[in-house]
């Protein structure tokens, strides 16, 4: 192995350890949502258990991604906000893909609508785990004075220096 592809198969482990740490609250959080639902049901109408699941439960996973997932320093309602949107992106993609099969075969076996829905939702999964390691949760390097933008003059530092 030249030094080179070590150096590559080095670089990648970080991510892959992240890919599979988010994989796994991801999934736990996913589980306990279904167990929770179940508890709720008959006590309130689905949509709205849904709703109060689908809103917990992504507040709990985005805190769960930042701090074991991707071990980011990162937090408050903006994460959150970004977090969610990505949520939002992955709730239209898997419907877009079982309204995608609708439209192909009206009348689908239970088996062909698990296998579109878990596709897309493990194709999201992916595009999530990408945007928030990339975007979300990527360290903020702070800025040198070299790379810092020059500061605005205002009117009282130009009427000073004239």
């Amino acid at each position: 192995m030249t030094s080179k592809s070590r150096s590559q198969h080095r670089s990648s482990r970080p991510a892959v350890a992240a890919f599979v740490r988010f994989v796994v609250c991801g999934g736990g959080v996913g589980l306990a949502s279904s167990a929770v639902l179940l508890l709720l049901h008959g006590s309130m109408p689905m949509a709205l258990a849904n709703a109060l699941v689908t809103v917990v439960s992504t507040l709990v996973a985005t805190e769960l991604h930042g701090r074991v997932s991707f071990r980011s320093g990162r937090g408050g309602w903006g994460v959150h906000l970004q977090s969610a949107l990505t949520v939002a992106v992955s709730y239209a993609f898997t419907t877009a893909a079982l309204l995608g099969l609708y439209a192909v075969q009206s009348s689908p076996s239970a088996l062909t609508e698990q296998a579109v829905y878990l596709s897309a939702s493990s194709l999201a999964g992916i595009g999530r785990f990408l945007v928030l390691r990339a975007v979300v949760f990527a360290e903020r390097r702070p800025q040198t004075a070299s790379s810092a933008p020059a500061p605005s003059l205002g009117k009282a530092a130009v009427a000073m220096a004239a």
